[in-house]
């Protein structure tokens, strides 16, 4: 629930900045379990920001308030968490590690303008970690990394280090090493490699700085020489390296000056031990986000064009240049309302000035195109659920707006004059249905308010609502994904159940079959008659349906064939025996009788429909089952595994390639059966560690196994008697 107060343990003041120089927007990223969340409200604990971390009185933090992160024991949604150090306004952004909230992590990577990665010195880091990296290079995105739970008695500060050179590359150094104390097992302080001093916690925080022992200088020479060499190599002063062989001492404002532009180009990469419960080193780190990192005009901003997709020039992290930010995630709170996260990426926002709210609709996932002005009564700068009212925000900080009833996720907030849309960056595609059904009538209603508010604020789930199946299908990330959905959605009071997802089927004539169709009955004094004679003949795959009229000598009159035809087409839509639709066939009306006073449109349309079911009962209707095509991308060890479990769900493999990113990856191609893509998404991250994932493409449709298609027959003369 968000509060508009400075409550939840919120005892700092509300940080303001008049300048992009003076913010600093970084996206924590790391496995679920890493320590990012601790560690932020420690970072909010230790510059007073709060008055302690951890729990606020019901089992939330100052991040973590959405019941959902309460019951799943992880964070579920990015949140924005602002520290002000040495007049800096860090705005740090707590994406989730868990991959099915990749769209909230994506969020946190359009706001940010650097990344640090949490990585735990208990677990490590996993394939996921991994491959964000690699993203981050990408777009050149400057980078560094925190090793945390540095207490806990199976930490491996050395072994973390070596697995992050390995996956990360050489250029990942450590700026500190950490101090241990007398048990050789906890962590004291740290050692910085730069200035050569020890920061000793064991007296508590602030640390206590001495010069280091002999046994410390004699162990950190070694890492220290590295980190200067590494350092220098990617100096702009090209005499540097000369006269560091040369055996010249070198100025430590030097190295750090230098050590502060490689990091901000992405170049250089920096690894700093942190203990969240302890404080050590999060004063060290808080320098390096604040020195180090860049700030938002040192980032490029991303591309814009006019309203109607004409290019123009582009912007700079200007506040007096033209007005452009982007709803970078919309919430719905039962307080407040909707509450939407926006970054100010040129221009000043302002409170009751109106905007023009712009942006490119996803109409397959309900998200609709938006043109339109609106106005602002208030700004906030939020704190996990928090909202504390300032009174501008300029290009390059982050606020919160409420109450919008336009701007949804990925929408431009831009000047009403002169709008501008900002291009939207890449959202992951659900791959996992989830079949909903409402009790009752109410809870129809009930459903169908509560979507359209989960749609507006969750860009990463897409609404279906299947013709043919009947089914109302939610397509989610993965099933922790789809477990807060349901769970938001019984808590908006929605009383619902899940069904097993049914894939849209096909059916045809496997040969041809002849139908005669009799529809003659007396009333009243009112008869109705017609009579049919038909011929069914499958056509090739993909074709669609014919109807051939071959009536000599007018058994059947002209104006009464169009009815035969929609009699026919009325029953191919209702299907034969399972209730699929029929397709790629041919009919040819070749015989029938009618009635100079009985005959009529309806009757005819009766015996056309009986006709057919007749041919189907004589011949053989076969089911068609939609095939897809595969592109299933995997660490390179998992390519055997993977290629296995295709066989066993009907797959067919089309190749391997290597992954064009240059990666350890191998692009996996196949056509599967649609009814075996239903859980792969679950199954293909446990059969490769979370690192695998896929698209899918409709291809066609195939004619099911013999014992698939008979099962389901039976299932459906069952399910009607």
């Amino acid at each position: 629930m968000a509060q508009k107060s400075q409550d939840k343990g919120v005892t700092g003041p509300v940080p303001v900045v008049d300048s992009p120089s003076r913010v600093r927007n970084v996206v924590l990223v790391g496995h679920s379990g890493s320590g990012k969340t601790t560690l932020v409200e420690a970072l909010l604990a230790v510059t007073g920001t709060i008055g302690r971390p951890g729990s606020v009185g019901d089992g939330t933090t100052v991040c973590d308030t959405d019941p959902a992160a309460v019951k799943q024991q992880r964070s579920v949604a990015l949140a924005c968490a602002p520290v002000m150090y040495r007049d800096i306004k860090i705005n740090l952004l707590d994406s989730p590690g868990y991959a099915d909230f990749v769209g909230e992590l994506r969020a946190g990577l359009r706001a940010a303008d650097a990344a640090l990665f949490i990585v735990s010195a208990v677990d490590g880091m996993d394939a996921a970690t991994a491959a964000l990296w690699e993203e981050c290079a990408a777009i050149d995105l400057p980078r560094a990394v925190a090793v945390t739970r540095l207490d806990h008695q199976r930490a491996d500060f050395d072994e973390t280090l070596a697995e992050c050179q390995r996956v990360f590359g050489e250029n990942v150094l450590p700026l500190c090493l950490p101090l241990h104390g007398d048990d050789g097992q906890s962590v004291i302080g740290l050692i910085d490699l730069i200035s050569q001093k020890v920061s000793d916690y064991s007296a508590g925080d602030p640390a206590t700085v001495r010069d280091p022992d002999a046994d410390q200088r004699s162990s950190i020479e070694s890492p220290r020489t590295t980190l200067l060499e590494g350092v220098i190599a990617e100096s702009e002063d090209e005499t540097l390296m000369e006269r560091y062989l040369e055996g010249e001492g070198i100025e430590t404002e030097t190295i750090i000056a230098d050590l502060e532009k490689a990091v901000a180009r992405g170049h250089f990469y920096p690894v700093i031990p942190v203990c969240a419960e302890t404080r050590v080193g999060l004063d060290a780190l808080l320098a390096m986000l604040a020195d180090a990192f860049p700030p938002p005009g040192e980032h490029s901003i991303p591309v814009v064009t006019t309203v109607d997709g004409s290019p123009r020039d582009p912007l700079t992290c200007d506040p007096n240049g033209p007005l452009v930010a982007q709803v970078i995630k919309t919430t719905i709170d039962s307080y407040v309302g909707r509450v939407s996260l926006v970054r100010v990426f040129s221009g000043t926002l302002r409170p009751d000035v109106p905007v023009h709210v712009s942006g490119h609709g996803m109409a397959e996932r309900g998200h609709p195109d938006h043109d339109a002005d609106e106005r602002f009564a208030h700004l906030y700068a939020p704190l996990g659920s928090t909202l504390r009212e300032v009174p501008v925000c300029v290009a390059g900080d982050i606020c919160a707006i409420t109450k919008s009833t336009v701007a949804e996720t990925g929408d431009t907030l831009s000047s009403k004059e002169t709008p501008i849309l900002m291009a939207p960056w890449e959202m992951p595609e659900p791959l996992l249905p989830v079949a909903i059904v409402a009790k009752t009538r109410s809870d129809e209603d009930a459903l169908a308010k509560n979507l359209g508010r989960l749609v507006a604020g969750d860009p990463t789930m897409r609404l279906e609502r299947n013709a043919e199946t009947h089914q109302l299908v939610l397509w989610c990330m993965g099933e922790a994904h789809a477990d807060v959905v349901l769970d938001r959605l019984r808590s908006g009071g929605v009383d619902l159940d899940t069904e097993p997802v049914r894939v849209a089927l096909r059916e045809t004539f496997a040969g041809p079959s002849r139908g005669h169709g009799r529809h003659v009955k007396q009333s009243g004094g009112h008869g109705q008659y017609a009579v049919c004679d038909i011929e069914v003949e499958p056509l090739p795959r993909g074709s669609g349906f014919e109807f051939v009229d071959k009536i000599v000598g007018g058994v059947v009159p002209n104006n009464y064939i169009p009815s035969v035809e929609k009699g026919v087409r009325t029953q191919m839509e209702r299907g034969m025996v399972a209730g699929y639709p029929v397709v790629d066939l041919r009919v040819t009306l070749f015989d029938g009788k009618a009635h100079s006073v009985d005959s009529s449109d309806a009757a005819f349309q009766t015996a056309g429909s009986l006709a057919l079911k007749e041919a189907a009962e004589k011949g053989n209707v076969t089911l068609l089952e939609p095939v897809d095509e595969v592109t299933i991308r995997v660490p390179d060890q998992f390519v055997g595994a993977v290629m296995s479990d295709m066989s066993g769900r009907r797959g067919r493999v089309l190749g391997t390639e290597p992954d064009p990113a240059g990666t350890e990856r191998t692009l996996v191609r196949a056509e599967v059966p649609a009814m075996e893509l239903v859980r792969y998404l679950v199954e293909l991250r446990a059969m490769t560690s979370g690192a695998g994932t896929f698209r899918r493409t409709f291809v066609r449709h195939d004619p099911m196994p013999s014992h698939l298609a008979d099962q389901i027959k039976k299932d459906t003369a069952a399910k009607h008697g």
